[in-house]
């Protein structure tokens, strides 16, 4: 009766997955943001419940059970084009001009240079309205001009400036594109987030069942609402640096520190976010994990720096005073007790605080509690409106099996839906006291003051 009702439940997961992706986006003039957070949160409590019924499944069904709902899912999830972001335009961008020998960094999407290269997917052509004036037309097309003045009607965002991506995520685009050409749209990233997600939860399960983990919790990765979306259907990058974090901390934590420090450094070359992973690991890992960690990160930039110099830094500065973090106005907590610069000055030193309890404490033989500490508080911390970044936490509440952290993706996927700041700030704070009363309740009794040694792994 169980294996029906997850089944029923999955299924119906899917049904909602491919309507939320067919009927809603956040790019609707009329758009219904009530509608959009209604179908969100149902998505979310299906999760939860099939998650739940499955924590008494026979374990010989889990492991069948799980990659069937992860592939169901997953494929509902690429039925319809990106409905929150538009960022796979730009990945999408960068393949096309790489595989015709260009560097990303060296030119601008409007650089008029490369009006040769545009495919009309991506780049409409203006019609004229009425008026007789030219328009743009398209949910997903935006108004730019390219460096002659013409007008330039794009999918992508900030056509103005270089990307942002480091060189992993870039040779990974250029990878996809170099396999289909300009033509196809947005599936080839779908698929390929499918991919890497689907290889994410055959890797959890394997090793959870290496390490006599409860394999049912690697369905707090693979049924999740957020992998759906932001790894497959808006087919963000983040989900490259996951499944490579993911390689890493298996292999550190098994003594193989030379190859996960490889691994993480292709992790970090894919969006450097995955670099909190590292202090969880670094008392086995050493200086031989971060010597190979910084040698693979660097030898990724290698062709892109003999190509384009200094430049490849892209827009990455000017992206993070766009956000908010120079001058503190992101921060939606520290922002209460700090206002202006001084939160950045908070919040970095309650992430160092973080970080050192982090490195002091954690199991080596169990990172993974300590690198869930580690994303979360830098997630609750800096408090970004992009729910995506969120993606890096989940394999780390999957091997943890503390599926109290989830409170952190929730609020972020709340904040972009509905960018309240008020709002953000009650979400969020709802997150932080959930996750210490739970986190208490775990520790039993003398729970305040095992707190203070809060990364060591107990089982889930």
């Amino acid at each position: 009766m169980r294996l029906i009702l997850i089944s029923g439940l999955l299924v119906l997961s899917a049904a909602l997955t491919a309507f939320s992706v067919t009927a809603l986006d956040l790019f609707k003039p009329d758009r219904d943001q009530v509608q959009l957070v209604l179908v969100t949160s149902a998505l979310w409590a299906l999760f939860g419940l099939a998650y739940w019924l499955l924590r008494r499944v026979n374990a010989k069904a889990v492991v069948a059970l799980i990659l069937a709902g992860s592939a169901l899912i997953g494929g509902a999830a690429m039925v319809g084009p990106p409905n929150t972001s538009t960022d796979s335009a730009r990945y999408a961008w960068d393949g096309i001009v790489q595989t015709n020998g260009i560097s990303p960094y060296s030119f601008t999407p409007a650089d008029a240079r490369l009006d040769s290269l545009r495919p009309d997917w991506l780049f409409p052509a203006p019609q004229t309205n009425a008026a007789g004036k030219e328009i743009c037309v398209g949910e997903r097309i935006a108004r730019a001009h390219t460096t002659d003045g013409d007008l330039l009607c794009s999918a992508l965002n900030r056509t103005a400036v270089p990307t942002i991506y480091p060189p992993a995520s870039e040779i990974f685009f250029a990878g996809v594109r170099f396999l289909t050409g300009p033509g196809p749209e947005y599936w080839p990233l779908q698929l390929a987030g499918l991919l890497l997600s689907l290889g994410t939860t055959a890797m959890l399960l394997i090793g959870m069942r290496r390490r006599g983990l409860d394999p049912r919790n690697a369905a707090l990765w693979a049924w999740c609402p957020l992998v759906a979306t932001e790894a497959i259907t808006n087919s963000h990058v983040d989900m490259l640096g996951v499944i490579f974090v993911v390689a890493a901390v298996f292999l550190v934590s098994s003594k193989k520190v030379w190859r996960g420090g490889i691994m993480l450094g292709i992790a970090i070359g894919t969006k450097l976010i995955p670099v909190l992973a590292a202090p969880a690991l670094l008392k086995r890992g050493g200086w031989r994990m971060v010597a190979a960690s910084v040698l693979s990160f660097a030898l990724l930039y290698v062709p892109y720096v003999l190509a384009t110099g200094i430049e490849v830094l892209g827009y990455l500065p000017g992206y993070l005073s766009e956000e908010g973090y120079q001058d503190g106005s992101r921060f939606a907590l520290v922002s209460l007790v700090a206002p202006g610069a001084s939160a950045v000055i908070v919040a970095g030193l309650i992430l160092a605080v973080v970080a050192v309890l982090v490195i002091l404490t954690t199991d080596q033989n169990r990172p993974w509690v300590g690198q869930l500490v580690m994303i979360g508080a830098t997630l609750l911390v800096l408090s970004p409106r992009y729910p995506w970044y969120a993606l890096l936490l989940l394999p780390f509440v999957a091997l943890s099996g503390r599926w109290e952290w989830l409170l952190v993706p929730m609020a972020l996927t709340l904040r972009l839906l509905v960018p309240s700041v008020p709002l953000t700030q009650a979400s969020i704070s709802i997150a932080v006291v959930v996750i210490v009363a739970v986190s208490l309740h775990r520790a039993g009794p003398g729970g305040l003051k095992r707190m203070l040694h809060p990364l060591r792994s107990r089982p889930a």
